[in-house]
C-alpha cells in the first residue's frame, strides 16, 4: 500500500514538473487587428511586442503586397494560404518609430492603402490587450 502511494506522489509530481516546463516565458500579447477598409490615412500604433495584423475581408489574403518606407521600423509580412488554413497579412514591428506604408491589392481597381505604423514601446504588464487601432 505504501509503495502504491508511493508510485503515485512520484508520477504525479513528475506530471507537474512537466507540466511546469511548458509554461510561457512571458505574457501572451494579443495582435492588432484591423480591417484593410479602415486603414486608409490612419496612424495605427502597435507596441514593439505584438504585430499587426490586417483583416482583408473578402479579399484573398495573399492578395496584398506591402511598401514600407522604413523597414528598420517595421516589415511586411506576407499572407498566404496552406490549403488547411489562411493566415492574413501583416507587419511585425522592429524598433520604436514611425514608418508609412502603402499596402495595393493585385486584383486591380481597389485604392492603394496608405498609412502609417507608430511602433511604441511595450507597455508596463506587457500589453495583455486585444486587438484595435
Amino acid at each position: 500500500m505504501k509503495l502504491s502511494r508511493l508510485l503515485s506522489a512520484a508520477a504525479a509530481a513528475s506530471v507537474l514538473i512537466a507540466l511546469a516546463g511548458c509554461s510561457a516565458s512571458g505574457p501572451v500579447v494579443a495582435p492588432i487587428t484591423v480591417t484593410a477598409n479602415d486603414l486608409q490615412g490612419q496612424t495605427v500604433e502597435v507596441p514593439l511586442n505584438s504585430t499587426l495584423v490586417i483583416n482583408t475581408g473578402d479579399l484573398a489574403v495573399d492578395s496584398y503586397t506591402a511598401k514600407v518606407a522604413d523597414e528598420s521600423v517595421a516589415t511586411f509580412v506576407q499572407g498566404r494560404s496552406d490549403g488547411s488554413a489562411e493566415f492574413n497579412p501583416g507587419f511585425t514591428p522592429k524598433k520604436v518609430g514611425e514608418t508609412e506604408v502603402t499596402m495595393t491589392n493585385e486584383d486591380g481597381g481597389i485604392q492603394p492603402l496608405e498609412f502609417t505604423i507608430k511602433v511604441t514601446p511595450i507597455p508596463a504588464g506587457g500589453n495583455l490587450g486585444g486587438s484595435g487601432r
